[in-house]
């Protein structure tokens, strides 16, 4: 990193700042304005900030990021709530992430020739999870049904750990086919989800129980309090990491035994780990910009432009669709739901990971259609969050008369505070 870079990062957050509130209101979110600041100062333009992408510090960076908005999110699950509607969830975990890395892995192959099966489902699982951050307006309007911006915020928090170990077997399975490697991906699998799971549950809980116990008995000052949130969080996500297990994972089960155990000291506590994590998310979309993406500027054709279009719409939009088949849900609310899934924070940290920890001769190729979506959904889905949020509150509202028969109407828990 020169010298200057970080000065640039600063100032570039202070400028954000200023105007942050205005933006708002505004079809500009955070992370459009830090991805065009990050492709203006990056290596394409004014060549302020350098930085080496496939070292350990952008993807850390990228991971603390990824592991504070999961654990937040989390800390705003209401589980008793969620026991009562998690059919939405469910299926778009269960049916919907299944079918949409299938589908990503067929379009991949269709418009890539040279990718074989293995690195064409690697590329179509890091492309898989959403960022409800990038779409905030749908999960924090309280226009909208609470179902549905729960469904999407509970999809959003869990495929990131979910897609961890098939990610890992894909891309060891690519690599032992060019005869480096050899792995068992059902003991991946296993191995990703379980430790993770155990992990999330071991420091969620260890978290929650010391700051209801030591905060209530008046020994923690508020200060510790937060930070207690924080190391809740990272100890969840280096505990699954040193055992093998997913840390994305673990850190959102983390919040969520946090959120039970804590109780109503839970929410107050996570205002330091929020905070927190959007300066590290803003960072990590500027670092995006300037490194990733101004890079892949040169990169772009029709086939990697397809395969963009086609994973924030067809590809996500179909499987969302079989998914919900049976629901009940209105088709204006299936295209809504299919719609807001941008790809954002965790397809970085996937496409990282490749570049670390691969030598698989298809990663320039691999990177740059990563780096292309995700951009295209930061804009795409950016631009259409408050106006798509709102015709659809408008549409849901017209309908007040038909409310305690709709499916769509279901309470639920609120999830996510607005920032």
């Amino acid at each position: 990193m020169n010298q200057w870079a970080l000065s640039t990062i600063a100032l570039a957050l202070l400028a954000y700042a200023a105007v942050s509130r205005r933006l708002r209101s505004t079809s500009v979110s955070q992370a459009m304005a830090f991805v065009a600041v990050g492709l203006l100062v990056g290596d394409r333009f004014l060549d302020v900030v350098e930085v080496d992408v496939a070292g350990q510090f952008v993807r850390r960076l990228a991971e603390a990021t990824l592991t504070l908005v999961l654990f937040t999110d989390a800390v705003r699950v209401n589980l008793g709530r969620l026991r009562h509607e998690s059919a939405l969830p469910a299926r778009l975990l269960g049916i919907g992430l299944p079918l949409t890395i299938v589908a990503g892995t067929v379009a991949a192959l269709a418009l890539f020739p040279r990718l074989d099966l293995w690195t064409a489902a690697a590329l179509a699982t890091m492309l898989a999870p959403t960022d409800a951050a990038l779409g905030l307006p749908v999960v924090t309007n309280p226009r909208l049904p609470s179902r549905i911006r729960q469904g999407l915020n509970v999809e959003s928090g869990l495929n990131d750990g979910v897609c961890v170990p098939f990610l890992i077997v894909f891309l060891t399975i690519a690599q032992a086919e060019e005869g480096v490697g050899h792995v068992e991906p059902l003991q991946v699998i296993l191995e990703e989800i379980g430790f993770g799971v155990a992990a999330g549950v071991v420091a969620g809980a260890l978290g929650g129980w010391m700051l209801r116990l030591f905060a209530r008995r008046g020994w923690m000052e508020g200060t510790w309090r937060q930070i207690t949130a924080v190391a809740t969080a990272l100890l969840a996500y280096t505990g699954a990491a040193a055992l093998g297990g997913s840390g994305f994972l673990a850190a959102f089960i983390a919040g969520i035994l946090f959120r039970i155990v804590a109780a109503d000291l839970a929410k107050e506590a996570t205002f330091l780990a929020e905070q927190s994590g959007e300066l590290l998310n803003a960072v990590t979309f500027l670092l995006f910009g300037g490194l990733l993406l101004g890079p892949a500027l040169g990169g772009l054709d029709w086939r990697v432009g397809l395969y963009a279009v086609a994973s924030l719409t067809v590809v996500r939009m179909l499987p969302v669709a079989l998914a919900l088949v049976g629901a009940g849900l209105h088709r204006f609310t299936v295209g809504f739901l299919g719609w807001f899934g941008p790809r954002g924070l965790a397809s970085i940290v996937f496409v990282l990971i490749l570049l670390e920890e691969t030598e698989l001769p298809e990663r320039p190729l691999m990177l740059t259609v990563v780096t292309w979506t995700v951009a295209l959904s930061v804009y795409a889905h950016g631009l259409t969050a408050w106006p798509g949020a709102n015709r659809y509150a408008d549409w849901y509202d017209a309908r007040h008369e038909d409310h305690k028969v709709m499916p769509e109407s279901v309470p639920v828990a609120e999830q996510r505070a607005p920032i």
